[in-house]
């Protein structure tokens, strides 16, 4: 992602940040009160196994090691940080999660919007930057729109991808979700995953969740 990512870039905090969401997380069980039930035990497992994923990687370059455990870590860290924000995204923008609980939790809060916003009805155009190997850069605009960025009434951009041999049926179907207040949302990609195709479709958020409809899927190769 860009330089102002909330995700710290060393290790060391990265680590720190990952696991302080996950004691935080887990203080919020269905015994804690107030309780957060909009996480489902899964996804509470996934987010848990992909931290243990990391740590065994991250652990072994704490010591004097060979250089492949270095690139092993750094190819690790990646498929961690997309998994972290797909969880982040999904479970911890919106209520019963609180501004409160995100500082503590060291999520970036959105600025405050006093009155909830309408849902949007507009559908999202996406333009891809394709000029910087690994990396895709993505901007959108309403249609017709004369400028880039979010229309009025839509607090965050919601763009949800997927690397995939098929099409996919509809965006519903793909693994990995972002979720911005400004353009561009910036995908990093490993050296391995060159020459792949990626599926993609984005839809307006307002301030309380509620959303629009998805944009078309659209595809670009990774370069």
């Amino acid at each position: 992602m860009n330089h102002t990512d909330f995700i710290p870039r060393p290790d060391g905090l990265f680590d720190q940040f990952f696991k302080n969401i996950l004691q935080y997380v887990a203080s919020k069980t269905p015994s804690a009160s107030p309780a957060w039930t909009h996480i489902p035990v899964t996804d509470r497992q996934a987010i848990n196994n992909s931290y243990a994923e990391w740590y065994n990687a991250y652990s072994l370059t704490l010591v004097p090691h060979a250089p492949q455990l270095t690139r092993e870590k750094n190819r690790v860290r990646l498929e961690a940080e997309r998994s972290l924000r797909a969880f982040i995204n999904r479970f911890l923008r919106w209520p019963p999660v609180t501004d409160l609980d995100r500082d503590n939790m060291g999520i970036r809060n959105w600025d405050t919007i006093p009155t909830e916003q309408p849902a949007p009805t507009t559908i999202p155009e996406i333009e891809v930057d394709t000029s910087v190997i690994r990396l895709l850069s993505m901007r959108m605009r309403d249609f017709g729109a004369s400028t880039w960025g979010r229309p009025e009434h839509v607090h965050a951009i919601e763009l949800a991808w997927g690397i995939t041999d098929a099409r996919p049926a509809d965006a519903a179907n793909l693994p990995h979700l972002e979720t911005a207040s400004a353009n561009p949302i910036v995908l990093e990609f490993h050296d391995e995953e060159r020459g792949s195709r990626v599926f993609f479709a984005a839809r307006w958020l307002n301030n309380t969740m509620h959303h629009g409809p998805w944009s078309d899927l659209e595809s670009a190769v990774i370069p």
